[in-house]
């Protein structure tokens, strides 16, 4: 596995690289032909920009680079990866530069760029730079616009980024396997010259949908509908990071979604933004429209903007309700209602400790602490301040303070002002409102 480290001094000895051979030694690559000086240093990731905010990946990192002559050069490594969804759940996997998914790549309109592709995968690949207009032979699609980069090949692809936005990069060679074992990544192009309200927190989130079944760690590439998995970041609830902000910044989030099958309508609590572009371009102004849901299809990119005002720990989630659920067994019956009766004692005796669950639905299974197969998330959900966190999957937490000290850190759970907490009513107040409740009855009818 690469590591950073490795990619930081790695990199610095790629720039010579022939497009269809291996790399030479770095005393035959670090120069370009005829300089008299060695090429700047790598640049620390998450300094890709030069203008404005820098992008941050949560859960990730932005791909380094270094100026070669007037050309920034980046280098990408296509391996085998093991990855962490959340605590608990590993995959066997592939992605870019030892990470799933790949390092974001980030760049300034009209840069012109030189990205090396090394496969180390034991299959062919490509890199398709999805939504950048690029030359024909730089499309990235084997047996069409160029040949596939066979294992142990590096090949180099050049071009002028010509337009600003948000893009994502992913293979066009078995792209069914790839992508589904985590071959995706971010590509953020920064105008030339900044457009619109300057934004003080730029994230980027890539969607992702997987099948892996319990005690399972290899992903499932022919799923079609039963995705059990969904990530943000390829990491799914609670293994998120937070989204830290401070109040009175404006914030831009920027969607990708690379799912298999299924578009995600991402709502954030808390807010209404404006949806300011999409893969296609920037939005005019008089075209953005307000939103608290934004549906991010198969294949594209949303960029939202807002200011956060509103402080708080405030969720934002896919709205498709499996969607924030971790390894639900779909094949399940619904038990929802059923009067199990002596069933259970019954069959206790052929298998000791069996019960049957979910007569009375699904919630507080995450916090009953019952034995689930190996390397598997079940209904895994997380410790919250007022209890059990249900949700899972494809969810985070935009954590939106007053006094905030430190991006990097996570501010712990919010405290909230006097009178702005939900509690228990009381009866002298339900009686001063005039509420009458009726009594309680069980599922089956019974007082």
């Amino acid at each position: 596995m690469v590591t950073r480290r490795d990619l930081l001094v790695g990199t610095g000895a790629l720039v010579g690289a022939v497009v269809h051979g291996p790399l030479r030694s770095a005393s035959a690559q670090t120069r370009p032909e005829g300089a008299t000086t060695p090429p700047a240093p790598m640049a620390p990731a998450g300094t890709g920009a030069g203008h404005g905010a820098t992008v941050i990946t949560p859960n990730g990192v932005s791909l380094p680079w270094r100026f070669v002559g007037d050309v920034k050069v980046y280098h990408l490594v296509a391996e085998p990866v093991t990855h962490e969804i959340a605590p608990g759940l590993e995959i066997e996997g592939w992605g870019y530069n030892g990470r799933i998914h790949g390092p974001t790549i980030e760049a300034v309109e009209g840069d012109r760029v030189r990205i090396y592709v090394t496969n180390r995968l034991p299959e062919g690949t490509t890199v398709h730079w999805h939504g950048v207009v690029v030359p024909n032979g730089m499309d990235g699609v084997a047996g069409l616009t160029q040949p596939v980069i066979a294992p142990g090949e590096t090949f180099r692809y050049e071009f002028t980024v010509l337009r600003a936005g948000t893009f994502m990069y992913h293979p066009h060679f078995d792209e069914m396997i790839q992508m589904a074992l985590g071959m995706t990544g971010m590509f953020i192009v920064h105008p030339r010259t900044p457009r619109g309200p300057r934004v003080d927190r730029d994230f980027a989130l890539m969607l992702s949908e997987w099948e892996i079944r319990p005690g399972t760690r290899r992903p499932n590439p022919l799923a079609m509908t039963d995705f059990n998995v969904l990530t943000i970041n390829a990491r799914a609830f609670p293994g998120t990071a937070p989204l830290v902000v401070r109040r009175g910044d404006r914030v831009r989030i920027r969607i990708g979604n690379l799912s298999a099958m299924e578009h995600h309508p991402i709502h954030l609590h808390g807010y209404a933004f404006k949806v300011t572009a999409t893969d296609g371009g920037a939005i005019p102004e008089a075209g953005q429209w307000p939103e608290t849901t934004v549906l991010v299809p198969v294949g594209t990119t949303r960029d939202i903007e807002f200011v956060a005002d509103n402080p708080g720990d405030w969720p934002m989630h896919c709205h498709m309700t499996h969607h924030t659920m971790n390894q639900m067994g779909h094949a399940g019956p619904n038990m929802v209602g059923v009067q199990s009766g002596d069933a259970d004692r019954h069959a206790q005796s052929v298998l000791p400790g069996y019960m049957s669950m979910g007569q009375t639905g699904m919630g507080g299974m995450s916090d009953m602490g019952m034995p689930v197969p190996a390397n598997s998330i079940p209904m895994r959900g997380s410790p919250g301040p007022f209890g059990m966190i249900e949700m899972g999957g494809m969810f985070t937490v935009l954590k939106v303070r007053d006094r905030l000290t430190s991006y990097d850190q996570d501010p712990g759970w919010y405290n909230h002002p006097a009178g702005t907490l939900a509690r228990s009513a009381t009866a002298d107040e339900l009686h001063a409102d005039g509420i009458v409740l009726q009594p309680h009855r069980s599922s089956d009818g019974a007082p």
